[in-house]
């Protein structure tokens, strides 16, 4: 008698990207896993395109952010049974032969997120600004959450059902890729890091983050633990 596989969900929070949304989920599905776009209010026709391609859709009237599309997500993942969800961009930062990497790690450690790293893999045509960026920010999640991680603001990484739902995002901006982590971190659950490649376009870096809007989720970020 053969165990039953476990219930992979993809989960992709999307915001205006009606250009690339439907390559995402034809490599996610092409990989044989159920896709589930979160359209977080876009203006564009990103939610069509998604259900045309076959995927699940979930729509948000008004654009809350990645942070509330991904809660979204997991919350809806979670009511239909999911045991193993897996968070994935859709500016085509991503690849789907990564997602196994992501649920290996989680049953090989016996861990209940697995984060995939960048640093630990391969990144193509990474401008030199961007990695120092993200080191910073790596630095300053180590500094505040203890988390001996190498990469923090990587949108690939994958949670059992137990870690999914200790998951409660309140940062509904780009604040939420810190957030999850100290949400790991208090949670007292194993995590553990993988290797990814991550595939830098010149539409995923016109989409990413600038110097300021990195510099504003540290300064917002701080501010927060200085209330608490």
């Amino acid at each position: 008698m053969t165990s039953q596989e476990p219930q992979v969900w993809v989960v992709i929070a999307a915001y205006n990207e009606a250009p690339v949304i439907a390559s995402v989920v034809a490599d996610v599905k092409r990989a044989g896993y159920r896709a589930l776009v979160v359209d977080d209010g876009s203006t564009d026709a990103t939610g069509a395109v998604a259900a045309e391609a076959g995927c699940i859709v979930v729509r948000h009237s008004l654009n809350l952010g990645q942070g509330a599309a991904l809660q979204t997500a997991i919350d809806f993942a979670l009511s239909e049974g999911a045991d193993v969800i897996v968070t994935f961009d859709a500016d085509g930062q991503h690849r789907a032969a990564d997602i196994a990497v992501l649920i290996d790690a989680l049953a090989r450690q016996g861990a209940d997120f697995a984060l995939g790293s960048r640093f630990l893999g391969t990144s193509l045509n990474q401008p030199l600004s961007r990695r120092m960026l993200l080191k910073a920010a790596t630095l300053f999640t180590r500094l505040t959450t203890g988390l001996r991680v190498t990469d923090t603001h990587n949108g690939l990484r994958a949670m059992t059902r137990r870690g999914a739902s200790s998951i409660n995002l309140r940062q509904n901006r780009m604040a939420h890729a810190s957030e999850i982590l100290h949400q790991i971190a208090a949670s007292g659950l194993n995590y553990v890091e993988a290797p990814v490649r991550i595939e830098y376009s010149a539409y995923s870096l016109a989409k990413g983050q600038t110097l300021g809007d990195t510099l504003m989720i540290l300064v917002d970020l701080f501010a927060r633990r200085l209330h608490r």
